[in-house]
């Protein structure tokens, strides 16, 4: 999300803008994101080009358990559990069977 403020970045990432501030504080420091201001106090953050790297490594490593994780399917059962899966996302479910509400 190149330029987004702390907040849109916070809520993308399920943090409250405390918790992700702390983390783009740590970001800053290990050089994989900068700072710059935008408007008023709204603070922009972009990825450097090491951070870039250590994003595009961490796809590569995510598309790799990925691979490994579902390797037991076939198509047909990674077929079913799409359908599933985008069942749940959908129907919005928001309490747990048998709970009640």
């Amino acid at each position: 999300m190149p330029g987004a403020s702390g907040h849109d970045l916070a809520v993308a990432t399920f943090q409250s803008d405390q918790a992700f501030g702390t983390l783009a504080a740590r970001l800053v420091e290990r050089g994989l994101i900068e700072r710059s201001a935008g408007r008023g106090r709204r603070l922009v953050h972009t990825l450097t080009d090491t951070g870039r790297e250590a994003l595009d490594d961490g796809h590569r490593v995510a598309a790799r358990v990925l691979d490994e994780l579902f390797a037991p399917l076939d198509e047909p059962g990674r077929a079913a559990l799409m359908a599933a899966l985008t069942t749940l996302t959908e129907g919005g479910v928001t309490a747990a069977p048998g709970s009640g509400s």
